[in-house]
């Protein structure tokens, strides 16, 4: 006989443990199943502690520039520093115990093990079935893609976790993928005198934002010392027990290094949930829902396997519209238009909505401006370190910007005005009649504004 409990929430990642929480402390009985750590991806290997280490990347960096700015500086790179601070302030050396409590504390209770969809509304762990009457909520991630390079699965390649909880930074290493996590930890690993090679297999790194953004990723890189190859292809991988060989297509020496990162994408993998119990398709590459968040009657589907951007922000932006809708409170869809998104290189880049080619794409009359960092008072004040660009790209027929590109010193953070710009439609010719602060790097949205083509 199943436990009967209201709500069954399958993952608690950043979006499942709020979703449980909330919900619990609402008064409902409620159950978050957990294979590993509560909290997921973010606290533990994505997130937090990709962010500690460029910050402490950043921080060589910035030393470095003090010859061109300031007097004379000498760095004396310190990976321990870096993982010590990971290991005790940022994962508690993985350990959940805070997480847990933080659930138990609210009202809600942790069930470990794997969660698998036998039924309506029915979920069970491990051989214990539990049974929801109001509902459950999917919540349960993605994991690296491991491409089917010949050689590959049989070595110890690194993915993003290896990475992330390093005690030791290896002499070199390569990188097959050019996307957000490949670019930030060649970036960090060449500031601590690692020897890093990026390999991308699409003609630019960072391959879905603007192509002006991939040409400043791979300019910053190089700047560091990493060596940037686009367009190339891995046909094989080995392992000797002391370094890896990869075979590139077209090359006839192999590269060698210490260790191999493989940072190629995510994928949610639905067919181990069971979610054919629930009439939907296990093969594929998302759970479909609708505004709400529904996948079906009785189930709900947050975060990552809904396919629409693996971001913490959107695992809790989708968890607050569920946890409405399951306690029966009003409230509107989702909506996507303003998705934002950082790259957390040095300098970062930063985007919201659409890219040039999304929007011409879907058959948009698009008008643009693109305006170097340098060309802003504020960029030039700044000099070194300072590199990058505001990009807008403006549906002309409506006269609104329909997406937005910030990169620079702190471009996430400028991307927040182009973040409501975007997501309440603020009309163009509204937005050239504000007052721009001087001097900020914000600065440029009036030239850029200007400058639409």
């Amino acid at each position: 006989m199943n436990e009967q409990v209201d709500v069954v929430v399958v993952g608690l990642g950043p979006g499942g443990e709020y979703l449980a929480g909330t919900l619990a402390e609402a008064g409902l009985d409620v159950v978050g199943v957990e294979a590993e750590l509560v909290g997921g991806e973010c606290p533990y290997w994505g997130c937090v502690p990709s962010k500690m280490m460029i910050r402490a990347g950043n921080a060589l960096a910035e030393a470095r520039r003090v010859p061109a700015l300031a007097g004379q500086a000498e760095v004396a790179p310190d990976w321990g520093r870096v993982a010590g601070r990971i290991r005790d302030e940022a994962t508690d050396d993985w350990n959940d115990t805070a997480a847990a409590d933080r659930l138990a504390a609210k009202g809600g209770r942790l069930v470990r093990g794997r969660g698998r969809l036998t039924g309506p509304r029915q979920v069970t762990v491990d051989g214990r079935g539990l049974e929801a009457r109001r509902g459950v909520v999917l919540a349960t991630g993605s994991r690296p893609r491991i491409p089917p390079v010949p050689g590959l699965a049989a070595t110890p390649y690194w993915t993003n976790r290896d990475a992330m909880s390093a005690k030791e930074l290896p002499a070199s290493m390569l990188v097959l993928g050019g996307g957000a996590i490949g670019a930030e930890v060649a970036q960090v690993f060449a500031r601590f005198t690692c020897r890093v090679t990026v390999v991308e297999g699409q003609a630019r790194l960072l391959a879905q934002e603007e192509p002006e953004a991939g040409q400043l990723a791979t300019e910053a890189l190089r700047a560091d010392g990493v060596t940037v190859l686009t367009g190339a292809r891995v046909s094989q991988v080995a392992h000797d027990g002391a370094e890896f060989t990869v075979w590139l297509e077209g090359e006839a020496e192999p590269r060698h290094a210490e260790r191999l990162l493989v940072a190629t994408g995510r994928y949610s993998e639905l067919a181990e949930l069971g979610v054919e119990a629930a009439g939907l398709d296990p093969t594929a590459r998302a759970v479909p829902t609708d505004g709400q968040m529904r996948a079906a009657d009785g189930l709900w589907a947050v975060g990552d396997i809904t396919g629409r951007g693996a971001f913490t922000h959107v695992s809790m932006y989708q968890a607050q519209i569920a946890v409405r809708d399951i306690l029966g409170r009003p409230g509107p869809d989702a909506d996507y238009r303003a998705l934002p998104r950082v790259t957390f290189t040095d300098p970062e880049i930063a985007a919201v909505g659409l890219t040039e080619r999304q929007a011409r794409d879907r058959g948009l009359r698009v008008r643009t401006a693109v305006l170097p960092n340098a060309s802003s008072t504020r960029g030039w004040i700044h000099g070194p370190g300072g590199e990058g660009f505001l990009k807008l790209v403006e549906d002309a027929d409506r006269g609104v910007l329909v997406g937005a590109t910030s990169a620079g010193p702190a471009g996430g953070e400028l991307l927040s005005g182009l973040n409501v710009a975007v997501h309440a439609e603020v009309p163009v010719e509204r937005l050239r009649h504000m007052i721009y602060t001087y001097p900020t790097f914000h600065r440029a949205m009036e030239a850029a504004l200007a400058a639409l083509r």
